[in-house]
């Protein structure tokens, strides 16, 4: 009997949020079916598991295992801490539980390497203690790993806050972006979340890789810069688009995609705004008359409104209260035949699959918008927290597959008319019709990219082989 070869096995510390750990588990799923490298998930968090994270991971097919960090305590924090700062702590605290993890791994596991995503960093100095390669999971754009890889010297050579420089700050590779554009925790320089993000940035240059989940025909000038040799920087693998296909499907088929089923090819707009994603009760009432303005079908997932300072309930995934009691009166029943507003959740995989979606208002996270690149749909661009804007400036004027509506300047709030009319431009008018072209050429792009001989599928098979001849040696 021919001997088979060792199998590979990775390490995978996520930081926290649905967010983070979806793309990891289809970047596992994917080198688990097509190389059947094996893999444990280390879970770092501050409390127990939330339901649709354990849902999650005790859905995983035999070869991906998890397993809990012990939870952590954040008490010593200020009440007011941003997010960045309490992901990044969760796991630099988390290092001594992770150097027993990888301690009891390492004699008996295949193990290659440790990977981390855009927080992670500091435990690449565990990793290197048992001489494991360490790797980065970047789960967004090539543009945004180009600024971070950039943000070392950006912060050296810009006095005072981004926000405030009079240019356009030009990102290697990529379209020049207005301060106020760029991400949330670079927004205050002396909040602690700025210098958590510094921190991990000026880390990334330590990683033996960095795999990006996009692809080439999607952001060519920021990937075709990242893939340039520099003293210094990392070698970035760009292997997407990867994302969530199986179908959640629960007991029944859902509600909505039977009322899709019912409704012309083409013809519906999809409104979310992620599993994070919430909005003020004014913007609530005028995303609400302007879908109804507009005349045009829609499927809206709708949550509470949060009328707190930041548009993000990050780690929550359903609504405090019934959302549905917050709408315009009368909403529901004025829109019935041509709309379906859905609490909270629904299956966005399922929805952007099918024929009668036509075009997708999203808050721009990166998931999302690889689904719709995916399934080749037009997007409103409406972005709320984390990198989104930027993504927003990318995908309206760069890659031209998106509308931005305008905000009133004195409420900051996007109202009716506006709404209406871009709502009607996506699904109805010339404009609509271009971006759905671009959208068709990338989803074939994307599908080669991933295809037997595409760029990502080879990228992955090199880097599967190498790792093997390391441990048949």
């Amino acid at each position: 009997m021919e001997a088979h070869p060792p199998i590979p096995h990775l390490a995978i510390l996520p930081s926290p949020g649905m967010g983070h750990l979806i793309p990891l588990i289809e970047f596992a799923k994917r080198l688990l079916s097509h190389h059947r490298l094996t893999f444990t998930f280390i879970i770092a968090s501050d409390g127990p598991p939330s339901q649709p994270q354990q849902a999650l991971l005790n859905s995983l097919p035999s070869g991906i295992d998890h397993l809990f960090l012990p939870p952590l305590s954040f008490d010593d924090l200020p009440p007011d801490s941003k997010i960045e700062t309490i992901i990044t702590l969760t796991i630099s605290r988390s290092l001594p539980s992770l150097r027993n993890v990888l301690k009891s791994m390492v004699p008996q596991s295949n193990l290659v390497g440790l990977v981390v995503d855009l927080f992670g960093t500091d435990a690449f100095d565990v990793a290197r203690e048992f001489n494991i390669s360490s790797y980065i999971f970047f789960p967004s754009t090539a543009m945004l790993l180009s600024f971070a890889l950039f943000l070392p010297k950006l912060d050296e050579s810009v006095v005072g806050e981004f926000r405030d420089h009079p240019e356009p700050i030009k990102i290697p590779g990529c379209i020049a972006i207005e301060g106020k554009d760029l991400l949330d925790p670079v927004q205050d320089r002396k909040n602690e979340a700025y210098k958590w993000t510094l921190h991990n940035a000026k880390r990334y240059a330590l990683a033996d890789g960095i795999f990006l989940n996009s692809f080439p025909e999607l952001e060519p000038g920021a990937i075709k810069y990242l893939r340039e040799e520099e003293p210094g920087k990392p070698l970035v693998y760009p292997i997407g688009p990867l994302v969530k296909i199986d179908a959640d499907e629960k007991e029944e088929r859902a509600e909505c995609l039977k009322w899709l089923d019912e409704q012309p090819h083409g013809s519906v707009l999809f409104v979310s705004f992620g599993s994070g994603g919430t909005l003020k009760s004014a913007q609530i009432d005028e995303l609400a008359l302007g879908l109804e303005m507009s005349g045009q079908r829609f499927i809206w997932v709708v949550r509470s409104p949060s009328d707190k300072a930041a548009d993000a309930t990050y780690f929550s995934v359903h609504s405090q209260s019934d959302p549905l009691g917050f709408l315009p009166e009368g909403f529901l029943e004025r829109t019935k035949n041509r709309g379906m507003v859905v609490p909270s959740w629904a299956p966005q995989a399922q929805i952007l699959s099918h024929g009668s979606t036509g075009g997708f208002l999203t808050h721009c996270g990166w998931n999302s918008t690889l689904e719709s690149v995916v399934n080749g749909i037009p997007l409103i661009a409406w972005p709320l927290y984390a990198e989104q804007r930027m993504n927003a400036v990318m995908l309206t004027e760069e890659i031209n597959v998106a509308l931005k509506p305008k905000r009133n300047e004195k409420t900051g709030i996007v109202e009716k008319e506006e709404i209406s009319k871009v709502v009607k431009s996506l699904l109805e008018g010339e404009e609509g019709k271009k971006l759905r072209r671009k959208m068709k050429e990338l989803k074939e792009a994307s599908e080669k990219a991933v295809g037997e001989d595409g760029s990502s599928t080879k990228i992955v098979t090199n880097l599967v082989n190498n790792w093997k001849a390391k441990i048949s040696t």
